[in-house]
């Protein structure tokens, strides 16, 4: 275990997993995983059905038993990627909101974001919108939605600046363009579009975001991109209609010349925030938590959580008592899903093991959901007879 963290007890058992409990066909994958607060979950997940057809798939845990899965949209216009995953969401009236990222043009990073709401629990869903005004042939995604306001809150990052016009830099994909950023907007239940706020304008190019809802506002995380190529983890902050400056929840100092695919996971409860992130400063890579007592305003030191070789892919829910389950990638000799749970006084238990996986990308990024003292995880398995899995982990 990394230096710097107290240990509990080595007997604690952590968390017992179950068999799986949900299995999608071989040609599944992106599971995302969305709890409501009454006891379900909900997710969305991809599955081919032609050469390049794919349909977004819905279906909800209620006691334990999944529902047949119900189709959102079907066809060849997906921009269907191992880290940039669909989501879903259910709001305060019961409107479930889901998000896709569709291609807009025939080159290979040109795609916007859809947004479709479901008012009959995933039967029918409305003509998809679109929350970002940019039309430009450019990189959208990367999506983190909250329930907000009348409707949901979200932020993605926006390549819009990659476009024609933009400040050159030399980026991930070889070619000279501009920044990539992160910016803001609401959907009200009836499609309606709030302001257009730029949050960063330059950021990392394809590292997950994360969003979460306080009793103060909203906390944003995201890993940003400075001039240096130094790659920490930003957060800013919605108080009171504005939104803060970007500040570093850590300054980590990953000098970094490209995008590692590894961004932030955010879990909030009142205004108690943990946040989960992976960092490789010098090539020695880490997994840390933090915690915030003040809607993301102050950050504890953070914990190092992985077991010495993790990959990242984190995940992070705050649990009843108030510490938070983490979880992340550690390379074995194939790798492994690792989950642990972790105090606010740096104290951590014993890593525990959720299930085998590989490091391909096409394993994608395993999630969780907690339903009271159960935490139920989603993944992919790889192979001819692999595909989107589901088990429940209890204590």
């Amino acid at each position: 275990m990394a230096v710097g963290c107290a240990l509990a007890d080595a007997r604690n058992p952590g968390f017992t997993v179950g068999a799986p409990e949900f299995t999608a066909p071989p040609a599944s994958g992106e599971p995302n995983l969305y709890a409501t607060g009454d006891g379900r979950v909900v997710m969305t997940w991809f599955e081919r059905t032609g050469d390049q057809r794919h349909a977004l798939l819905v279906a909800v845990r209620t006691g334990g038993a999944w529902s047949a899965p119900r189709t959102v949209v079907e066809g060849d216009l997906f921009f269907v990627n191992w880290a940039d995953f669909p989501s879903v969401l259910e709001l305060p009236d019961g409107t479930w909101v889901t998000h896709w990222l569709q291609k807009a043009a025939p080159s290979t990073y040109a795609y916007h974001v859809k947004v479709a709401m479901s008012t009959d629990q995933g039967a029918t869903w409305s003509a998809p919108v679109t929350p970002h005004r940019d039309t430009s042939p450019t990189e959208h995604g990367f999506v983190s939605m909250v329930p907000w306001g009348n409707g949901t809150g979200l932020i993605w990052l926006d390549g819009r600046a990659m476009a024609a016009g933009g400040t050159p830099t030399q980026g991930d994909h070889g070619m000279p363009r501009g920044a990539m950023a992160v910016r803001f907007t609401s959907i009200g239940v009836d499609g309606s579009l709030g302001e257009d706020v730029l949050l960063d304008d330059r950021t990392c190019e394809c590292c997950q975001t994360a969003l979460a809802r306080t009793t103060n506002g909203l906390v944003a995380a995201y890993r940003d991109r400075s001039e240096a190529e130094i790659r920490n983890i930003a957060v800013t902050r919605l108080v009171s209609g504005q939104w803060t400056p970007p500040v570093p929840v850590a300054d980590d100092q990953w000098h970094y010349p490209g995008c590692p695919v590894n961004g932030p996971s955010l879990s909030s409860a009142g205004d108690t925030v943990a946040i989960a992130w992976y960092t490789a400063p010098e090539q020695q890579p880490r997994a840390y938590v933090a915690f915030s007592p003040d809607a993301g305003k102050t950050w504890s030191a953070p914990i190092r959580v992985d077991d010495g070789k993790p990959l990242g892919r984190v995940d992070i829910e705050l649990l009843a008592d108030g510490s938070a389950l983490v979880s992340w990638l550690e390379a074995t000799s194939a790798a492994e899903v690792r989950a642990r749970r972790v105090r606010w006084d740096g104290t951590v238990e014993r890593s525990w093991l959720v299930t085998a996986t590989s490091e391909s990308r096409a394993s994608g990024f395993p999630r969780m959901a907690r339903v009271g003292n159960d935490v139920v995880f989603a993944w992919t398995e790889i192979g001819d007879a692999g595909g989107v899995r589901v088990a429940t982990a209890k204590p």
